[in-house]
Parts: C-alpha cells; sequence; structure tokens
C-alpha cells in the first residue's frame, strides 16, 4: 500500500516535472527568439544604415561636382571631400558587417567601383579643363558610376532587409511556439492539479475528517465506537493508534469512576460523623454533599439549591466567593450569624471557599461552604464583659469612699500630716486616681463593644476634627521641645463621625506620639482622600515599634515591653480600634524601628457624596 508520503511526492512530483519541463523548453526558446532579434538588431539594421548612409552620401557627392559647374568651385569641393570621408566609413561598416552569401562580393565591387569614381571625379573638378568638357566626362563616366553603386547598394540593403523579414517572422513564430507550449504545460498542471486534489480528498481528508467525528464522539463521553484500520498508510495506523487510545480511556474511565465512587462514599460517612456545619455546592449552587449539622441547623441537604432557602446573606457570601476567586467572610453581624435551634443560641462565622476546576483553570467546579461554631467564644465574651461591667461598678463605691478620704486626709481637716504622710497620701491620690481611669476605660470598651455605646454621629470636616485633636496638646508639644504639624488639607469632604469619640482617638494617638518622640522631633497629622473614605495618619519621629510587636498592638492589655508604667497598661488603643470600627472605618499601623511610626485610622464619606 502507497503511503500518504509516497502520494503527495507522486501527486507534487508529477506536477514539479511538468513545471520544470516547460521552464527549460521556455528558456531554450527564448533564447532562440533572443538571438533573432539580435540579428535583426545588431546585424542586418547596421547594413541596412550603412547602405542608406553609401547611397546619400552618393547624393550630396553629385551635387558637389554640379556646384562645380555653376561657379560656386569652392563650397562644390568642400561637398565633394565631406562626404567622400562618409561614403567611406559607410563603406568601411557594411564590409565590416557582412552576415548573408553574396553580400561580400557586392560591397567589394561598390568599394572598386567608389575607386573609379573618385578618379573620375577629380578629372571633372580640374579647373585647368574646359567646362563643356568636364560636362560632357561627367554624364559620359560619372553618373554610370553613381547609378551602379547606388544599385549595388540597394541590392545590399534588400537582401539585409528580407534577412531581418524572416528573422522577425521566426521570432513570431517561436514566440508563438512558446506561448502554445506554456499553455499546455499550463492545461497539463491544471489537470494534475485537479487530479491529485480529488485523489488527496480520497487519501487524506476524508480519513481525516472521520478521525475527527470519532474525536467529537469521544468528547461527548462515546468511548465505545471502534475506527476502520483496513488502511495500511499512516491514517491507518493513526486510526489504530486511535482504538488503543479508546481503550486505554475505556479502562481509566472505568478505574476512575470506581474510585469517586469510593472517594464519594467516604466522603459521605465523613462528613456525617464531622461537628462542625459543613456544605460541598457544585458550580450552579446546589448542594452535593452536607454534614448532618448543616442540613440541621440551615437546611442544607443534598440537592437543595443554595438560591431556593431564602437565607439571603447566604447567597450573597456564595456569589462573592466566586467573585472574587478566594476565600470569602460574611460581612453580616460584623461577620457572626445569630442561630436559633433546640431552644437555644447558637453564633456561626460562615465562609465560603471556590474550588478550581484544574490546576490550570481559571473556572471553579464549586464551593464549599464552611460555618465555624464560635458561640462558646460568643458566651466567653458576654461573660467577660459581664464580669468586667460587674467588678467595675463594685470597684466604683468602694473606690470613691477611698478617693474621698485621701482627699479629707490631704486637706488636714482631721489634723497635721507631717512631710512623709503627706508623700504616702499623694502617692496614694494618684494611684487611685489611675485606677478610676483603668475603670473607665474598662467600661468604656464594654460599652462599645456590647454596642451600647451611644455615637451622636454628624457631618463633620476633617480639617475641624484635625484642629480640635491637636489644640489640647500644643502646650505639652512645646514644653517637650516637639513640634506638632497640621498637615490636612482644606477642603476635603465631610466626614461621618462623632465628634467627641474621634477626638479622643486623635488624643491617644496624639499622646502616644509625643510620649515615645525626643526632643527635636516632630509628629504630623495628615489626611487624604481614598475611594469611599478619608483616610487619617498620626506620625511621629520617636524611637519607632519593633515588628514583632506590630501585630498585638491594638490588643487588649497589651504594652509594648520596656515602656514606663506611667504609660498605662495597654487600653488606649484597642479603645481607639473600638470607636474607629463602630464608625465603620479601620485602624492600622506601619513603624521602622528606631526611624519612628505612623498610625492610620479611616472615616466614611458623608452620604451624599458616596
Amino acid at each position: 500500500m502507497i503511503s500518504i508520503r509516497q502520494k503527495l511526492l507522486l501527486g507534487f512530483g508529477g506536477l514539479l516535472l511538468i513545471v520544470a519541463a516547460m521552464g527549460l523548453l521556455t528558456i531554450r526558446q527564448i533564447d532562440s527568439l533572443g538571438g533573432a532579434i539580435d540579428v535583426i538588431l545588431r546585424q542586418n539594421y547596421r547594413s541596412v544604415l550603412a547602405c542608406q548612409k553609401m547611397s546619400e552620401s552618393l547624393d550630396r557627392i553629385d551635387n558637389g561636382v554640379l556646384f562645380t559647374f555653376t561657379g560656386h568651385y569652392e563650397q562644390g569641393m568642400g561637398n565633394i571631400q565631406l562626404h567622400n570621408k562618409e561614403f567611406l566609413h559607410a563603406l568601411q561598416v557594411e564590409l565590416g558587417n557582412i552576415t548573408l552569401p553574396g553580400e561580400h562580393q557586392k560591397a567589394m565591387q561598390i568599394r572598386a567601383l567608389f575607386t573609379e569614381y573618385t578618379r573620375v571625379i577629380s578629372l571633372i573638378t580640374d579647373p585647368k579643363v574646359s567646362l563643356s568638357e568636364r560636362q560632357n566626362r561627367y554624364f559620359s563616366d560619372l553618373l554610370p558610376l553613381v547609378h551602379r553603386m547606388k544599385l549595388l547598394s540597394s541590392e545590399v540593403l534588400e537582401m539585409n532587409q528580407s534577412n531581418m523579414q524572416r528573422a522577425n517572422n521566426n521570432a513570431w513564430k517561436m514566440a508563438a511556439s512558446a506561448h502554445n507550449n506554456v499553455l499546455v504545460a499550463i492545461i497539463a498542471s491544471a489537470f494534475i492539479a485537479l487530479l491529485f486534489s480529488y485523489q488527496s480528498h480520497r487519501w487524506i481528508l476524508m480519513p481525516i475528517k472521520k478521525l475527527i467525528a470519532s474525536a467529537e464522539e469521544i468528547r461527548k463521553g462515546n468511548l465505545d465506537l471502534v475506527l476502520d484500520t483496513t488502511s495500511k498508510d499512516e491514517i491507518g495506523q493513526l486510526s489504530g493508534s486511535f482504538n488503543e487510545m479508546a481503550a486505554t480511556l475505556r479502562k481509566i474511565r472505568k478505574s476512575d469512576r470506581d474510585a469517586l465512587v469510593r472517594t464519594r462514599k467516604a466522603t459521605q460517612e465523613v462528613f456525617k460523623v464531622l461537628p462542625s456545619p459543613i456544605a460541598v455546592l457544585d458550580s450552579d449552587g446546589e448542594v452535593e454533599v452536607s454534614t448532618e449539622s448543616a442540613e440541621h441547623f440551615f437546611g442544607l441537604k443534598p440537592g437543595v439549591n443554595v438560591r431556593d432557602l431564602g437565607r439571603e446573606w447566604l447567597l450573597v457570601l456564595w456569589q462573592k466567593a466566586l467573585r472574587q476567586g478566594s476565600l470569602a467572610e460574611s460581612e453580616e453581624g460584623n461577620g457572626f450569624i445569630q442561630h436559633f435551634a433546640d431552644n437555644q443560641e447558637h453564633f456561626f462565622q460562615p465562609m465560603a471557599l471556590p474550588i478550581p476546576a484544574g490546576d490550570e483553570s481559571l473556572s471553579f467546579a464549586g464551593t464549599a461552604l464552611i460555618f465555624k461554631d464560635v458561640t462558646k467564644e460568643h458566651e466567653q465574651l458576654e461573660l467577660k464583659r459581664s464580669v468586667i461591667s460587674t467588678v467595675s461598678h463594685q470597684l466604683r463605691t468602694p473606690l470613691t469612699s477611698l478617693r474621698m478620704s485621701i482627699h479629707l486626709l490631704l486637706e488636714e481637716r482631721i489634723g497635721q500630716l507631717n512631710e512623709k504622710q503627706a508623700d504616702l497620701l499623694l502617692a496614694a491620690r494618684d494611684e487611685s486616681e489611675r485606677l478610676v481611669n483603668i475603670i473607665d476605660d474598662l467600661l468604656d470598651i464594654n460599652r462599645i463593644e456590647s454596642g451600647m455605646a451611644h455615637l451622636d454621629i454628624k457631618a463633620v470636616s476633617p480639617s475641624h476634627l484635625g484642629i480640635e485633636g491637636v489644640e489640647s496638646f500644643l502646650v505639652q508639644a512645646t514644653d517637650q521641645g516637639v513640634t506638632i504639624v497640621n498637615a490636612i488639607p482644606e477642603g476635603l469632604p465631610d466626614v461621618m463621625a462623632d465628634s467627641d469619640s474621634i477626638l479622643y482617638v486623635f488624643a491617644n494617638l496624639l499622646s502616644n506620639a509625643l510620649r515615645f518622640t525626643s526632643p527635636g522631633g516632630t509628629v504630623t497629622i495628615s489626611a487624604v482622600r481614598n475611594q469611599n473614605n478619608i483616610r487619617f495618619s498620626v506620625e511621629d519621629t520617636g524611637e519607632g515599634i519593633s515588628p514583632e510587636h506590630m501585630e498585638h498592638l491594638f490588643e487588649q492589655f497589651y504594652r509594648v515591653p520596656g515602656q514606663q508604667q506611667k504609660s498605662g497598661i495597654g487600653l488606649g488603643l484597642s479603645i481607639a480600634k473600638e470607636i474607629v470600627e463602630a464608625h465603620g472605618g479601620k485602624v492600622s499601623a506601619e513603624s521602622v524601628y528606631t526611624k519612628g511610626s505612623v498610625f492610620h485610622f479611616t472615616l466614611p464619606f458623608k452620604k451624599e457624596i458616596i
């Protein structure tokens, strides 16, 4: 059986042979045509011009002879001499361009006659001879020589013109032959090309179309088809390999199905015993597998679509995860969902994680819904708030009595104090005041976290907040030798804020900045407009904060090691964080150790601008 390679070589080889033969034949005929044209233009045409020049020169010489008869002797002799040279030059050209039989003899006869002609002219133009005798010799000797030379010149001219005509006819015949040869070659090439195209359709295209159709069937999942492999060429070999591939795919599919069934059953069994609510959705939002707790608390049973549950927050969470292509957390209720079941209150932190379809695919095969049970954390938080509130209120009464007693003693209403007693009472008064501030901070945090803090939110200018926030620290900064720079520009959009609470935030950040900035340093407050909010910054040139402490700055009771005892117990920044977050903003910090720190917080725009 002929292979596809041999078939292609056969078809293209035939075309190549025809084109090569046509090219060689055409080149040969073109060379012959060029030779014929060379004869016309180079050889015969030069002889024609020479003959015409000789005839013309003879006429001019004859006119010169006649001028000598009419009294214009000098002019006539000048014409004779000039055209005598032209005749000899034309004769020399002719003698050097002999191309036809008999042409040389005629040219030699012309030269002999011209020699005689020259001799006769010298006698006719001799002024010593009488005019009548010269005239008689002109008619008797000179004119016959002129007629004979012109006749011979005409014969040579006619011989060359005839040869030119023959060469021209031959050139036309060659051109017509080349035209016909090229036409025949084109027709033959077209015929072979059509024949080869038809055979290629049978040899190549039809089998390839069958392979394409088979591949489409396999893409649809039909792995049971078998291709015809009777052909022994490359298509037949490919069909055999295709059948082997389909057989291998059938085995792999069976193995994958078995593994998938085992995995699905194992997953279902594992999911049944998992304590956390977890559900896996397909790309359309339908539940494929879920834990018993997910069914119990949220109705996420296999076969149920998330769109049909009536839980808007869950639908939003699922769509958000698919849209951003990464883990998404619920924004409902600060990220926590309150749920009542079995006469008990539960709290969950819902998350949605998209599942990629493949290693390089940008689409997602499904989504995993995970509900972290944070009920115990909430209960502990509520217990902590309750304890803090109770303890703080219980401490206030004895602390108030203690402060009053210390105050009375310091006023010496009960008796005189010596210097040492006064110092001890002053220290006790300072510590009691510090304890009062700690209790106030604890109560503030408790109120903000529980949502009981009253915030009088109004539209306020960022520049106004900056001016009021800095004003109360100008004297302290001057005493410390520190410069406070207010770089908040005018014209920023109003923010929605409770002025007193935000001034507390400024006070906390500014007091910290002044505390850790050495004399000669600078504290700068600034504000810039972001997409949906205004970002305020408090930057200092102090000693900075080590990287290992940065992530704990806003935690309650956290103090950076090495601070003085009078710097507080670590509640200021956590209170500032709670205040900003209660406004819908965020806090953050940056620091380069030994070079300074900068604290940021954001506040939302006024609603009309959003």
